[in-house]
């Protein structure tokens, strides 16, 4: 039997094996860390799904239903027909959640017209849009048809000029 130290030494290099490993998508769509396994003296491959950092804790993320694809020609369709969509909780007029209340208030002092879509009023929307963008919060903006990011993305933009450049190469 090993010491308790070797075995907390190998269950660590298990971890960072593990963190290590390239990411992959299951058939199911789910992003996935491979892990080796450690056994005694033969390795294989598991998967679990990976785990996000938030505020130093590590969460273990959810997998996210598959995208229709009418909800995804909808939201393609969207993106397309306007230079900036921002989807956020809220309308422009009334924002209900801070984040969302910077990206309006931003967009408003570049003097740009925008779309809003309100996720908090349909469910399907709001999950698919995490799926749809790869991006598991609100706000999300999207500009000449591209994902630009949240709303933390959107003010550093905002404050390097990075966003108003961005919005003019859309615009021109």
């Amino acid at each position: 039997m090993a010491a308790p130290a070797l075995r907390v030494g190998l269950a660590l290099s298990g971890l960072l094996l593990a963190l290590s490993a390239p990411a992959a998508t299951s058939s199911a769509g789910i992003r996935t860390s491979r892990l080796a396994a450690i056994s005694r003296g033969s390795p294989g491959l598991t998967t679990m799904p990976m785990a996000r950092s938030i505020q130093g804790r590590c969460v273990k993320a959810r997998a996210q239903p598959p995208l229709s694809p009418t909800l995804r020609k909808a939201i393609d369709q969207l993106i397309q027909a306007n230079n900036i969509v921002l989807f956020m909780k809220g309308t422009k007029d009334f924002p209900q959640c801070g984040f969302s209340n910077t990206c309006v208030s931003i967009l408003n002092r570049l003097g740009v017209d925008f779309e809003t879509v309100n996720v908090l009023e349909n469910e399907m929307i709001r999950q698919g849009m995490k799926v749809y963008s790869d991006w598991p919060t609100f706000p999300q903006v999207y500009i000449g048809g591209e994902f630009y990011g949240g709303c933390d993305i959107m003010l550093q933009g905002y404050e390097t000029g990075d966003l108003v450049d961005t919005i003019e190469k859309t615009i021109a």
